[in-house]
């Protein structure tokens, strides 16, 4: 697998698009920090990282609201072929402030409001809406 990230964002949407209500995926540290920022920004209910047969594994609980997703859209940005850097002051804004931008910085994965906040730039992994 080229880009584990693309493949979670890919098991997000296709679980979303099918009405799981939970879905499994192979684990890693990356992984589980996106799936942090999205748990605290409301986009799905909760996450869980296990070991099944010694390797990791990372379980989303999808969140939906009157039965439709609460992820609309989510979409890779940086892509191994094209690595997506900004500066602090040339961080994405995803619908006007209303979806966010997952982002990559040296303290870590957080959303594009909290690299402002912070004064720090970095990749821009993905964004949702």
């Amino acid at each position: 697998m080229t880009d584990p990230i693309a493949d979670m964002l890919t098991r997000v949407r296709n679980g979303l698009a099918s009405d799981k209500i939970t879905i499994v995926m192979p684990g890693s540290g990356m992984k589980a920090a996106i799936a942090r920022v999205l748990k605290a920004e409301g986009y799905i209910k909760d996450f869980e990282m296990s070991q099944q047969d010694g390797k990791p594994m990372l379980t989303i609980t999808l969140k939906y609201h009157q039965g439709r997703p609460v992820i609309s859209k989510i979409k890779r940005e940086s892509k191994p072929g094209l690595r997506v850097y900004r500066g602090n002051g040339e961080l994405p804004s995803v619908i006007g402030g209303l979806g966010v931008a997952i982002i990559s910085t040296s303290k870590g994965i957080m959303t594009d409001r909290e690299a402002r906040a912070a004064g720090i730039g970095g990749e821009v992994l993905c964004s949702v809406s």
